[in-house]
Order: C-alpha cells, then structure tokens, then sequence
C-alpha cells in the first residue's frame, strides 16, 4: 500500500555553514545505513534556490544494475500526490474545474451525491480505501486502472466510513478518483496531462507517470527492491499498478528540487491559486485538518511536506517556506528508516542509529514446528531482520552460534514470576531457563495494566510482560471482603466495566481461579458474562477451573460450556487429574476435550513437566470443610501424598518449612490428615501465609497432556519453592524431548513459543521471522537440563547458553547481564 509517513517537522533557520555541516553528517549517516542495506537511493539539500548537498548510494536494481545517479527516477508513491492537485489547480485556473462543485458532476457514474472535488483533495470524502475491495474483485493476471476502478466502485458502492466532512482520514482512492476527474477534464491521459503542464514547463527532464499499462519505460527508471535472505529480492509494481493518482509519478531529487523551487513563483498557477494547497482543510464543524491539497502542514505558513512508501520505494520532501530550505530522500530498497532519521539529523535532533547484529552458525528452530535449518539470524534493534547465508557488514556485532540451537525466546504462558519483578528485575528465574515473556494475572489474580506499567516504568525488567484481568481481582475490588457469595448484578456490572477497560488497555482476556475461595461462590452465568465482555473486544478466557480432582470432569464441561457461550477461546490451566483413583484417565479427558473441539470449541490447555503442584493447603479441601476429619483423610489417600508433600511457605510456624506434612505430624505426634488440619487451622488463626508444593499427579498423565497437540509449556511458578520457577522449560528440553523422546526437539519449542503465542492472542513474539520481536534463546540441545528441586528451587539450569529480550542480550555465561530490555505486551502486539 501507499503507505504514509508522519514526520513533524520543526526546521530552525540555519547559515549556510550550518548546513554543510549538517550535509556532511547526513552523507556519513547514509553510508553507513546503505553499508547495511538499510537506505539505497538519494538525497539532496537545498537553500535559496542552491544545492547544498545531494548524493546517489547504490544502486538502479534495473536489469542492468546501474549504479544509482541523482538523475534515477524513483516512484515517488504518495508524493504523487502534490503534482495531481497540481493539475486540479491548472484545470481551475482554465475554467474547467470548481473545488467544492460535487465529483459527480463531472465523473456521472461516481454513486455518492454529497462528495466535492475538495474533500478528494484534502482527504475528508469518506471513501474507503480501495485496495481491499478491489483486490477482492480481481483476478491474478488483471491490472487495476482508473477506468476498472471507477466501474467497480460504482457497481459495488462501498459504504462510506463516515460522512463527507465529518473526518480527516488519508485514503488514496480520493486521489484516483481525482485523477479520473482530471483525464475526463483535460480529454488527455494523466501523463500527458503532467508531461506539457508540470513536467516541460519546468524542465523536469526525468519526471513522468509511469504504469503497469504502458509498455515501455524511460532508461531513468529505478526498480524497487527488498532484502530477504541476505539478497536483493524484486519488490516493484504490482497488480494495482495501473492506477494513477495515488502515485506512479516517477522524479529525480534533481527535478524534484525544480518543482520546490518553482512552487514559489507562477510559473505553473498563480500564487493565490497555490496557497489553497498549502492551507489547512477545514471539517463540517470548522476543525482544520492539518492537511492541504496533497501536503501535510505541520507548521502553517512555515513548513509543508509529505511521505510515501510503496513497494519498494519511501520518498520524501520537506519544504520550509519562510527560509526556502528543502530536504528530499528517495530510496529504493523497501526501508522507511532513513527518512526520518535524515529528517532529524538535519532539524539538529538526536536521533538513534539502527543497530544490527548478526547470529551465526545456528541450527534455527524457529517456533513453527517445522526443521532445523542451518542459517544466520541478523537483528536490528528490537526485532529480526533477516534469515539465511548472511555476510557481517562492516564493523558489525558478530556472535557465533557454535552449531547449537536457537529458537524464540520461550513463552510462559502461566507464570506467577511477576511477584518478584520488584526485588528481582532482572528476573533470574525466568531468563535462566529461556523465558523471555511471561504471561501473569493468572488463577483469578493479578493487578491492574496501570499498575503493572507504572512498575516497570520506574523499574525495568528483563522480561516482558503479558496481563489477563483477575476475574477475583475484579471480585475483591466489587464486593470487598463479601465473596462467598454470587454477585449482584450491580455488582457484575461494575466487574464487566472493569473488564472492558483493562481490555482496552491491552489485557489479555479474563482469568478465572474458580478453586479458589474469592471466586469458588460465583456461579457459571457470573462467570459467562464477564467471558462475553472479553470475546467482545477480542479477548481470549484462561482457567484454573473449579475442580482438578473430586469435580474434574464437571469443571471441564464448565469451561467448555463458557467457551460454546460466549463463543471465546478457552484454556485450561496447568492441565492435571490430581486424584489417585481418576490417574491414568488422561485418554479420556483429552477424548473429551477433542469432542469440544469437533463442535467448535477451541479450547487448549498449558502444563508443567511435574507430578507436584504448589497451591494453599485449603484447596485439598473441596467441599472447604477444613475442620471434618474424614475430608482431611481423604485428602491424605486421595489428593495428594503427605510424605512426599512440602510445605514451602508458612508464616504462622518457621518451623514447618520444609518439612513434608507427615514429617509435621510426626512432630507434633498425629496423624497426616490432623497435621494437615493443623496446618490450615494455624495458618487462618494467625492470618498467615501458607503453601504446600503437593506430590499429586501421575507421571503418565503428565506425558499424555505434554503430548497433546492443542498444549503450551507453562510453569505455573515464581522465584522460589516449587523448582517448577527455575526448571520447567529446561525440563521439558532436556528429560521428556532428549531422554523419554515424548516429542521431537521442534515440536517441544513449538508448544514453548509459536503455539503460547497463539494460545494466548499475542502477535508477533514466538516465531523466529523477520520482522518479529528478537526475543530468542540460544542452547545446547545435548546438556539442557533442570537442576532444581525442592531442597534447591533456584538452582539454575544447565544449557542455556544466551538469551535476548527485544534484541538485548539478558543471559549470557550463565549469568543475568542486567540490561533491563523486556516490555509490556499487550493483547494483539
């Protein structure tokens, strides 16, 4: 697409000496931009009617490989635009045309009766953007022109995305039909039309409109081009490509500098004429729109300019009235970067030099399930550029990947490692094992995006972090300390705006911990109605469901009922059977959940690669009777066992950490069961803190939900006490992929990245493809391992070689580097 560049310009008034100053730091600035493939075109400066400085980098990319002169011609996109009301104005100035006459009135089959010719020109018609509906009404081999454009757009009439002159939205069938009004005016071609009007008049000898329909082009022409796998790959006109109006004027920086220049005198119209140009359009309501006849005016009667990009090619020009200063690039190499960053080197803005970097000699897993492949990975900045048999550039950061794997930075897709952000920013535990995100606000938990974005504001992490809203946060902060109990619908309604706000505040969906006390009392409508508020706005619904033992099979029917309501991706979370007599029936809930599917459920799961859970104690108490003995001894035989069972966390006794419950009941001379009634009883009388790290699950059951395809990686953990906080993903890599061989090595990083990414609603992380987040990890596929356990939670695991964070290495030699690069990610980015 014709795509726009904003760029608010600020120009000071500058001596000449200033800016050969400037002109030499914007050349050195362009070399090493086209030393890294990063600008391939030219550039000119001009005051007071001399060039200051202009220069040609690269190359013509035509069949001949020229290299590039100031004479090139590129494509200059949406700058195109300024010569085509250009022509409206030379058609006004010969009687032919009016502005605010309605476009119908010389184009009879245009199907909207209150468009003007002006609300073309200044962008406020409201006419949506042609590419989609036209695409949908052509085929491979067809070339869209003016003609077949305005046949379908009267055939189909697209609704108008909003009155005439109720908006200000840029849209580039404006600019194709006012090129149809131009033809029909003049009875010529529009390329004739600029040559005798614009082109002749001013001597543009390298200026001219050029179409797929034309069947030969000037030797002037330069192709676009982009890179991909280290090579320059075609990237020029397309199937749109004969149309005019929105582009296909092709210029030189040399014409170009004409063109400005006559622009402030008569030569083309008349000065009055021309300054409806480079006048802000008003609105219905009088609000002006910061936008002329095909100029931005960022400063009114100072500074005009605008930008372009298509295909292969940005453009740029930047016109400073008041001191007759000018600063045009073009470039045809497919990047966007060098105008902006040219832009402000000449304003004497600082500005931020791309940085790359390249990773060699990898085996890349790149997070789709597919092979390894031998490749080089080069970065720029935050993100992946590039893929292949790459070659360093000059002076360029070189790491060589010594053969071993690198795949995308692991997603955790139910992590509590957000606890210990503040004391840990750093995020040891996480970054250790690979992890580069972590998915929080889980089990109905969490804490507003406000509040999480203000901590990381004013204390950077080396992670990035991913929210879903608490459904018990919501309770809490609806119904205060009255929550075992249903809501009110006063009170559900106030939840649901809650909901909706932090949704559009980025959230990733609604997060239910129905176990848990503070939302075990709400009922399933509660529930589905707070799941709908999230599917409204995109969102996705995660559980840690009312039951994974006595209740499980009913709890699954639950959150596959809420996923059929509310029409709503549904996960389970930490996906176990956590009693003895239903171990070995994971055949029959992944059955289950597979029938859910075939009836358009997409319901997925995320597990942890333990037979441990660590929760309260008071969840092995399901009917929450915490004094009925004979529910602690069902508990003992049935939930978890006691003797391998570890209470990790206890504020009301030091001494039980540590220590198993059967080791503390021995202590205290009782049973199992009563020492677990023990536990729960000191733990509520004290108001303390209690967790116990639960032996629970059986090892088949474990493999069984590691293996089903619709199932991410988690690790349910925090910085300490169940080692799950340190080892789960090297767990994974190195017991069920190298050892058992449960999975293959790409299906493994699969779950661990592409599949999190698409199970949780983020875009643009857990794939290793240009243009994608460089959040990666390097490791040793032969050594991975975890090293965590009980008696040592934090031991870091073996084979993680270097991880990095939107581009910045976090992990390296074992160690945590304390560059603070991770962000906060919002549902969709």
């Amino acid at each position: 697409m014709k795509r726009l560049l904003l760029l608010v310009l600020l120009f000071p008034f500058f001596t000449q000496a200033q800016i050969s100053k400037k002109a030499q730091k914007v050349d050195s600035l362009l070399t090493y931009l086209q030393e890294r493939d990063l600008f391939n075109g030219t550039v000119l400066i001009g005051k007071n009617g001399k060039t200051i400085f202009k220069k040609a980098y690269g190359i013509t990319n035509t069949p001949d490989n020229k290299l590039l002169t100031t004479a090139s011609a590129f494509n200059l996109a949406s700058v195109s635009k300024q010569f085509y009301t250009m022509m409206a104005m030379i058609l006004k100035e010969q009687g032919k045309l009016k502005f605010d006459d309605k476009v119908n009135r010389y184009l009879p089959e245009f199907p909207y009766d209150q468009i003007t010719v002006r609300q073309l020109m200044n962008h406020t018609s409201g006419l949506p953007e042609y590419f989609d509906f036209a695409r949908n009404n052509m085929g491979l081999l067809d070339t869209l022109t003016n003609e077949s454009l305005l046949e379908l757009i009267a055939i189909k009439k697209p609704d108008l995305v909003f009155q005439p002159g109720e908006k200000f939205e840029y849209c580039n069938t404006n600019y194709t039909t006012l090129a149809s009004i131009i033809e029909e005016l003049s009875g010529m071609p529009a390329d004739r039309f600029f040559k005798k009007y614009i082109a002749d008049p001013l001597n543009m000898t390298h200026s001219y409109v050029y179409t797929l329909k034309m069947k030969t082009y000037p030797p002037s022409r330069v192709f676009g081009f982009k890179i991909e796998a280290g090579k320059k790959v075609l990237n020029d006109l397309v199937r749109f490509d004969g149309v005019v109006g929105d582009g296909n004027i092709y210029s030189t920086v040399e014409d170009l500098y004409k063109w400005d220049q006559a622009l402030y005198t008569e030569k083309l119209v008349k000065k009055a004429t021309f300054q409806e140009a480079i006048t802000s359009g008003k609105l219905n309501n009088g609000r002006e729109t910061g936008y002329g006849f095909g100029w931005f005016i960022p400063k009114p009667g100072e500074i005009v300019q605008h930008s372009g990009g298509w295909v292969g090619f940005n453009t740029m020009i930047v016109r400073h009235i008041k001191t007759n200063e000018t600063l045009i690039v073009l470039d045809n190499s497919g990047n966007y970067r060098a105008a902006g960053l040219v832009t402000s080197l000449f304003e004497g803005r600082p500005i931020k030099v791309p940085v790359t970097s390249l990773i060699s000699n990898v085996n890349l897993i790149d997070g789709t399930g597919t092979a390894g492949r031998k490749v080089s990975v080069r970065l720029i900045d935050a993100k992946i550029r590039d893929i292949g048999d790459l070659t360093a550039f000059k002076n360029e950061e070189v790491i060589d990947g010594n053969g071993k794997v690198l795949a995308p930075g692991f997603i955790d897709s139910h992590s509590h490692h957000d606890r210990g952000l503040e004391d840990n920013p750093e995020s040891l535990s996480t970054i250790s094992q690979g992890i580069t995100t972590i998915m929080v606000g889980q089990d109905g938990g969490g804490i507003p995006i406000d509040s999480i974005q203000s901590r990381m504001k004013n204390k950077p992490v080396s992670t990035n972090v991913a929210t879903y809203t608490g459904h018990g946060m919501m309770r809490s902060m609806v119904m205060g300390n009255k929550l075992f109990r249903t809501s009110k619908p006063s009170e559900l309604d106030s939840m649901r705006v809650i909901l909706g706000r932090e949704l559009d505040k980025g959230s990733l969906g609604l997060a239910t911990g129905l176990e848990y006390e503070d939302a075990f009392y709400s009922n399933r409508d509660e529930v589905v109605d707070l799941a709908k508020v999230a599917a409204s706005k995109g969102g996705r619904y995660i559980s840690h469901i009312r039951s994974e033992d006595m209740n499980l099979e009913e709890s699954l029917d639950e959150i596959i009922q809420i996923g059929k309501k509310a029409k709503i991706p549904v996960q389970i979370s930490h996906l176990k059977i956590a009693m003895v007599s239903k171990w070995g029936k994971s055949h029959d809930i992944l059955a289950q959940l597979a029938e859910a599917r075939s009836e358009g459920v997409n319901i997925t799961a995320d597990v942890y690669p333990y037979q441990m859970w660590m929760s309260t104690p008071r969840v092995l108490f399901p009917k929450k009777d915490f004094n009925n003995e004979e529910s602690a001894i069902f508990a003992t035989k049935q939930l978890f066992d006691p003797a391998q069972s570890y209470i990790t966390n206890f504020s009301a006794n030091k001494s039980f950490e540590g220590k198993t419950v059967t080791e503390i009941g021995v202590m205290n001379q009782e049973s199992p069961a009563k020492a677990l009634m023990r536990i729960v009883r000191e733990a509520e009388e004290k108001d303390g803190t209690s967790v116990i790290a639960a032996t629970s699950m059986a090892e088949e059951d474990v493999i069984n939900f590691l293996a089903w395809p619709n199932s991410s990686i988690c690790s349910d953990g925090s910085v300490g006490g169940h080692p799950r906080g340190h080892g789960s993903f090297p767990r994974v890599l190195g017991k069920y992929v190298r050892e058992q061989k449960i999975m293959s090595l790409e299906t493994a990083v699969y779950k661990m990245t592409g599949l999190a990414a698409e199970n949780t609603g983020i875009k643009n992380r857990g794939i290793v493809t240009p243009n994608y987040y460089a959040d990666l990890v390097l490791f040793d596929p032969e050594t991975v391992k975890d090293n965590a356990t009980i008696a040592n939670p934090k031991a870091l695991s073996d084979g993680i070689l270097m991880v990095w964070v939107n581009g910045k290495v976090v992990f390296k030699d074992g160690k945590a580097t304390n560059v603070f690069s991770g962000r906060f990610v919002k549902r969709g980015e």
